[in-house]
């Protein structure tokens, strides 16, 4: 295989020097391919030493330094009351809602494996007890949704805007070096 030099490269083992070394060019390690996606790594100041010989530090770019200021600003909206309050009364709606609709849904299967007399007694004509049990999931999950969409709308949604819109002018404010 040739470098992109047009001179072959070597590959371990032998007397020779794991360097090739070029007129006028920095020495190139040998294992080094140039249509290596790391081998621009220099380039981008990772892995260079300073003068004494240590790597050199790393320094941050502006985006680092900008999401540790923005991380702050989510840590201490996340610390608010007024987010505490939303999650609460996401929490006081969504556990107790997802606990009563898992223990209809198992109450069903249950029923439906361990009382096959039951579910196929009949209701009217050929619709049964089981039918209107699997109808009466269906219509349960669209009552539940209708009820999470409108406790949302009515008890989160604005409060969870607001804190949107804080957190989104608290974060602008980093970017143009304010706090």
């Amino acid at each position: 295989m040739q470098s992109s030099t047009g001179h072959p490269r070597r590959r371990g083992g032998g007397p020779e020097s794991p360097v090739e070394r070029h007129e006028g060019h920095d020495p190139v390690p040998a294992d080094v391919r140039f249509d290596d996606p790391w081998y621009d790594a220099l380039a981008s100041g990772w892995g260079e030493l300073d003068g004494t010989g240590a790597p050199a530090p790393m320094v941050p770019s502006a985006r680092e330094e900008r999401s540790r200021g923005a991380a702050d600003v989510y840590l201490e909206v996340q610390r608010s009351a007024a987010f505490q309050e939303v999650r609460s009364r996401y929490r006081r709606f969504v556990i107790p809602g997802a606990a009563v609709f898992f223990s209809w849904y198992v109450g069903y299967v249950v029923t439906a494996t361990t009382a096959p007399a039951l579910m196929a007694r009949p209701v009217a004509g050929a619709v049964n007890v089981a039918m209107l049990a699997g109808l009466g999931q269906f219509l349960t999950t669209f009552l539940f949704t209708w009820a999470y969409a409108r406790h949302a709308r009515l008890r989160r949604d604005r409060a969870a805007l607001d804190l949107r819109w804080d957190t989104q002018e608290l974060t602008r404010g980093i970017g143009r070096g304010e706090r």
